[in-house]
C-alpha cells in the first residue's frame, strides 16, 4: 500500500480523469485558433456570407418559394450549419496534422492524458470554434434577413452536435494523414461533397428516387436538415431521427478515434 502522497512508477495520480490536463489541451487547442482569428473565424464568415449573397442574386429571384420560405430564407440555415462543421473539421484535422509533420506530436502524447481525454480536449477546440462561428451568422441572419430562430435550444442543439461529429472526423483525418496533400484528399473527395451534396441548397424532395435514399444515408444532412427545423421550422425529415441518427454517429466516430488514440494508431513510431 502506498502512502496518499507516494506512488508507484506508472501510477495515476490525476483520480479517474486529469482535469488539469484536459482543460491544459481545450485551452490550448481553443487559444490555437483564437490567436489567428483572421483565418479561422473572420475568413469563414466573409465565405458563408458570399454563399448566401451570390445564390441569392444568381438563383432568388427565378427559384421562388422551397417548403413555403423564400430561397434565400430556406438556404441560409444550411450555408450556417455548412460552415460550421467544415470550420470543426479543419480545427482538430489541422491542429493534428501540423503537430505530426513539425515532429511536435510527442508534446501532446507524453503528457499523462488518457485517450478518452485527448478525444475530449480536441473536440473542445473544434466544438467551441463552430459554435462562435454559428453565433456570428446567426446574428448576421438576424441583421440582414431578419430570421429568428424558430426553436433556438434545437438549433443550437444540432450545431453543437455538427460541430462534434466534424470534429470527431476530423481527429480521424488528422491521425490517418501524415502530409498536407493527404488532409486536402480528404477534404476535397470526402468532407466537401458531405457537405455540398447534403440538402444545403436544395429540398432532397426534388430529388430522383436513387439520390434520395443515398442522401438519407449521409448523416451530414440530418444535421443541416436539423438546423434548418430549429432556424426557421421547416424539414424534410422529422427533427427527432436526425437527432438520433447525427448523435449515433457522432458517437460511433468518437469511439473509433478514441480507439485510435488508445493504440497509439499512425502517431506512435
Amino acid at each position: 500500500m502506498h502512502s496518499p502522497t507516494q506512488y508507484a512508477q506508472g501510477d495515476r495520480r490525476f483520480g479517474r480523469i486529469n482535469w488539469l490536463g484536459l482543460q491544459t489541451l481545450a485551452r490550448r487547442e481553443i487559444l490555437r485558433f483564437l490567436n489567428v482569428w483572421t483565418q479561422t473565424l473572420a475568413a469563414p464568415l466573409v465565405t458563408g456570407g458570399l454563399f448566401l449573397v451570390i445564390f441569392s442574386i444568381a438563383i432568388g429571384p427565378q427559384r421562388g418559394e422551397v417548403m413555403g420560405v423564400p430561397f434565400t430564407t430556406f438556404i441560409a440555415p444550411g450555408i450556417l450549419m455548412m460552415t460550421v462543421i467544415q470550420n470543426a473539421f479543419a480545427n482538430t484535422s489541422s491542429s493534428l496534422v501540423i503537430s505530426k509533420v513539425q515532429g511536435n506530436i510527442v508534446d501532446t502524447l507524453m503528457p499523462p492524458l488518457s485517450a478518452g481525454e485527448l478525444v475530449l480536449g480536441y473536440l473542445a477546440g473544434g466544438i467551441a470554434r463552430g459554435a462562435i462561428v454559428a453565433l456570428c451568422l446567426a446574428l448576421a441572419l438576424w441583421l440582414a434577413l431578419g430570421i429568428v430562430p424558430a426553436h433556438p435550444l434545437a438549433a443550437l442543439a444540432f450545431v453543437l452536435l455538427g460541430a462534434a461529429f466534424l470534429s470527431a472526423l476530423g481527429l480521424l483525418a488528422g491521425i490517418y494523414a501524415n502530409k498536407f496533400d493527404q488532409m486536402a484528399a480528404i477534404t476535397n473527395f470526402i468532407v466537401t461533397p458531405l457537405a455540398f451534396l447534403s440538402g444545403t441548397f436544395y429540398s432532397v424532395e426534388s430529388l430522383p428516387p436513387g439520390l434520395y435514399q443515398v442522401t438519407h444515408l449521409n448523416p451530414v444532412f440530418y444535421l443541416i436538415d436539423g438546423a434548418r427545423w430549429g432556424m426557421i421550422g421547416v424539414s424534410d425529415s422529422h427533427p427527432a431521427l436526425g437527432f438520433a441518427v447525427a448523435l449515433s454517429a457522432t458517437l460511433a466516430v468518437c469511439l473509433l478515434a478514441w480507439a485510435m488514440f488508445r493504440r497509439g494508431y499512425r502517431l506512435k513510431a
